[in-house]
């Protein structure tokens, strides 16, 4: 079998006031809760992982990473199986199982991504989170569906801008009285946080 990178990628729904009170509650850090990764259900990208497959890599995970806190995620995906440090944004602190769904308690970072992406959650623009792994996939019976295979080893998440759900980019145009695409948005607070 032939190991390739793996990226999946899940919505990542948080609201502004839920934003605000963490905050606020927390010190001035941003801790934010959600869905990770979901097993035994076929994803956008014609994936379905088994749920032994994860059981085990999320233990693993867990253990080496989450607990000796070196759990990081960047902003957006690279094409590496290596967690770079200057693209940290956030740290999952906190792993469970609720059925399927592997729901996840992750801390942003006060470090330039974790900056930006603590800004992209307070203005609203709907984020998504994505698995990123090595290992290999098989056919199965349904058409365009593979199954990630045992060989499977889980890297990092990471926060994207393209979730997988169909239009998860849509958003009210009536707040604020200056009505920017989305695009425009994402532009001008990266560039407002670059220059200080």
């Amino acid at each position: 079998m032939n190991k390739k990178l793996l990226v999946d990628v899940r919505p990542f729904d948080i609201s502004r006031n839920k934003i605000d009170e963490s905050i606020k509650e927390n010190d001035g850090k941003l801790i934010v809760k959600g869905v990770l990764q979901r097993a035994e259900a076929k994803n956008q990208n014609g994936r379905v992982y088994p749920r032994e497959v994860l059981l085990k890599e999320v233990s693993k995970y867990l253990s080496e990473q989450v607990t000796e806190r070196r759990a990081l995620g960047e902003l957006d995906h690279p094409e590496s199986s290596v967690v770079n440090l200057n693209n940290a944004s956030y740290n999952i602190i906190e792993m469970h199982w609720d059925g399927d769904d592997l729901l996840g308690t992750v801390e942003v970072l006060s470090t330039p991504s974790g900056n930006i992406l603590k800004e992209l959650f307070k203005s609203g623009i709907k984020l998504g989170i994505s698995s990123r792994g090595l290992g290999s996939v098989e056919p199965m019976r349904e058409a365009d569906t593979v199954e990630v295979q045992p060989d499977f080893e889980l890297i990092a998440f990471d926060f994207v801008s393209n979730p997988s759900t169909h239009g998860a980019f849509m958003r009210p145009v009536n707040e604020g009285v200056e009505k920017q695409k989305p695009e425009n948005k994402i532009e001008s607070i990266i560039n407002s946080i670059m220059r200080g």
